[in-house]
């Protein structure tokens, strides 16, 4: 089976059941954020090893702000800030090259200058891409987007007819190609505001692992089941026709 898997060339992960993960063992939602800051590594390492080649992680939403201050403030200052060294050293090993899909505003100098340091030191890295989609919403990229649209047509670098799916997808937060496989851990059959327009045509995988125990077997059943999709993208596929 294994040469006959189908490879996406972009999977989207929303890392979801940190917390409850945590809960079931007694700890507390910032150590669920820990081992899967932890699995993280592991599991990307896995990925691209297997050959896929960009792989967009949700990690924290716009609307992970409404969270108590001190899992937000974990999130932030303990695994970006206080992993920075540690994230460096595992991209350059790896040879990734790091980006982050966001807004800035509400996060701190010191998370701007780690994000900063990570995608310029990273920068030249071809072959693995790993987007990081942190203070997130595809809402917000795409109001984003719209509004320099807007800039480029009223200072006349954009004529409005000229305007196509093509060119608006210039204009998001990262130039990627669209996501072909979207994994949901923890059972949760939704996609949160996450990557709309790039996940139009994406195979939606929802398994009810917790995420800290998502594994490199339970990746390999998501490439099963992903091999087993016909993906038609709106039209026939004409070996099923009689079907």
């Amino acid at each position: 089976m294994e040469n006959e898997l189908k490879i996406p060339s972009h999977v989207g992960i929303i890392v979801d059941g940190n917390g409850r993960w945590a809960k079931a063992r007694e700890l507390s939602r910032s150590k669920g954020h820990e081992f899967g800051f932890q699995n993280l590594q592991k599991l990307t390492t896995y990925m691209y090893r297997k050959g896929i080649k960009y792989i967009s992680a949700y990690l924290f939403s716009t609307e992970n702000f409404k969270r108590s201050d001190n899992e937000v403030n974990f999130i932030m200052n303990n695994l970006l800030v206080g992993r920075l060294k540690e994230i460096l050293e595992f991209c350059h090993k790896e040879q990734i090259k790091a980006l982050f899909s966001g807004r800035h505003e509400k996060l701190s100098a010191k998370v701007l200058k780690a994000m900063d340091q990570i995608e310029t030191e990273t920068k030249d890295y071809r072959e693995r891409i790993f987007n990081i989609c942190f203070n997130y919403g595809s809402h917000a990229e795409i109001v984003d987007a719209t509004k320099k649209i807007v800039e480029d047509v009223q200072s006349g670098k954009l004529k409005i007819n000229d305007l196509d799916e093509k060119i608006f997808s210039k204009y998001l937060y990262q130039q990627l190609p669209p996501v072909d496989l979207l994994i949901r851990t923890s059972g949760e059959q939704r996609i949160s505001n996450f990557m709309l327009w790039q996940c139009s045509y994406a195979e939606f995988y929802f398994p009810k692992t917790l995420f800290p125990d998502f594994k490199a077997e339970d990746f390999d059943e998501a490439l099963i089941e992903y091999t087993k999709r016909d993906r038609r993208f709106g039209g026939i596929s004409y070996e099923n026709e009689s079907n």
